[in-house]
């Protein structure tokens, strides 16, 4: 990959930014062909960079990038994008990870038509950082095959891709698979928690929830030909303890609707972002 690594630039290294930097780096792209912008590097950012030699806030001016990755809070970027039109050139493939900004808002913001340039909007989300992300990708009519299949590699880094059929899906996608890893840390937070009212210690409670998420993860991974719905059914006998948990989390005001109404309120939340 490093052979070929496209040169990309990248605002704003935050969380996720930085876990796409960590996925291209295991995944073998050159480190020279990496430039992270951002104007309050962590310093886990900033020791990531010294340790393996991608660029960060170079004090050299920046030439276009080959890729512009746009992943700053979307609250500021309309006064970020006033500092980017020069790292833009003829041919840059422009990329946002940004919740809510439209591909729209997000020309606008750089004082670019809408089809002037490719762009893509994607939604990653932090497993990225150990190769075990998932994004869903969504592009303007002037981002040709070739584009497209670049914005596709540079994610394919960092876990899977998926090409959702229309923008506004980009929300949804927001919603589940973005934000969803906390929805799972919180998962390992409230099983401990109801561990410990059922008398077991903090530190065994957190030990026993952490790793049965973690197991429950692997092996939906390592049995993809087995729906999440039969290797429920497989854990649950008829009237036993699992079931009876289940008859709560399954009832009409049970996690279903809760994990709905969570849901609607991200993609609510991404849509006003869009502004």
């Amino acid at each position: 990959m490093s052979s070929t690594s496209p040169r990309i630039v990248l605002i704003g290294a935050g969380k996720m930014g930085q876990a796409m930097i960590k996925g291209w780096l295991t995944q073998g792209m050159s480190a020279a062909s990496i430039t992270a912008i951002d104007p309050h590097p962590s310093e886990e950012l900033t020791t990531m960079a010294q340790a393996t030699g991608f660029a960060l806030n170079p004090s050299s001016p920046i030439t276009p990038a080959d890729v512009l990755i746009l992943a700053v809070k979307p609250q500021i970027y309309t006064e970020a994008a006033q500092h980017l039109k020069s790292f833009i050139g003829p041919s840059t493939l422009i990329m946002s990870i940004m919740a809510g900004k439209t591909i729209e808002a997000i020309a606008r913001g750089l004082g670019i038509g809408v089809n002037d340039y490719a762009i893509v909007r994607a939604m990653p989300n932090t497993p990225a950082a150990i190769g075990r992300g998932i994004a869903g990708l969504c592009a303007n009519p002037c981002t040709n095959d070739a584009q497209r299949a670049r914005a596709q590699n540079i994610l394919s880094a960092t876990g899977k891709t998926i090409w959702v059929e229309t923008e506004s899906m980009i929300d949804a996608v927001t919603a589940l698979s973005g934000s969803g890893p906390a929805y799972v840390f919180y998962l390992v937070e409230a099983l401990a928690q109801a561990g410990t009212s059922l008398g077991l210690s903090p530190d065994l409670a957190m030990a026993l929830a952490r790793t049965t998420v973690e197991g429950s993860g692997a092996l939906l991974s390592e049995t993809s030909d087995i729906s999440a719905a039969q290797l429920r059914i497989n854990v649950t006998s008829p009237a036993g303890t699992t079931a009876a948990a289940l008859d709560v989390l399954m009832a009409h005001d049970g996690l279903q609707p809760l994990l709905t109404r969570a849901l609607t309120a991200a993609r609510d939340r991404a849509r006003a972002l869009a502004h």
